[in-house]
């Protein structure tokens, strides 16, 4: 067992994460020029400027992408530490698969069809197994 199986999930969460950003750019462009928008003297701003300018399903993708900024980071975090600690393989890896796996379904309910409820309870499964990752860390580096 090697217990650096686990970054094999932390590299491909950081390319879905990728995906999603040039998925978003790829919407989010041709929607601002549809909006007229003239991106070339935009001055300031954030995303946060488009939410009652451009489509909702055009903003679904950068809500999904910044999503992925945030609890992620979380992930990010355990999965290199139970690496680093030796214990990044076996059933933390099989974790953390199902939460990128997971993390990947919620994206594309997010920036597809949208339903919240289907979202949350992607979402909540995914925090369940982050937290058993985070579990397992605590209990490898502080209980051992």
């Amino acid at each position: 067992m090697d217990t650096n199986d686990i970054l094999g999930p932390v590299a491909a969460l950081a390319l879905w994460s990728m995906v999603m950003w040039v998925w978003m750019y790829a919407t989010r462009l041709p929607a601002m020029s549809r909006a007229k928008i003239d991106t070339a003297n935009l001055v300031g701003g954030t995303g946060q400027n488009l939410e009652n300018v451009l489509p909702p399903q055009v903003q679904w993708k950068a809500h999904n992408y910044n999503h992925l900024m945030e609890q992620p980071t979380v992930f990010y975090a355990v999965a290199i530490a139970l690496a680093v600690g030796g214990m990044g393989g076996g059933l933390n890896t099989q974790i953390a698969w199902a939460y990128v796996a997971l993390r990947i379904v919620h994206s594309l309910i997010q920036v597809t069809v949208n339903r919240v409820m289907w979202r949350f309870l992607v979402f909540a499964l995914a925090s369940l197994a982050l937290f058993a990752l985070c579990l397992h860390a605590f209990m490898g580096f502080v209980l051992h």
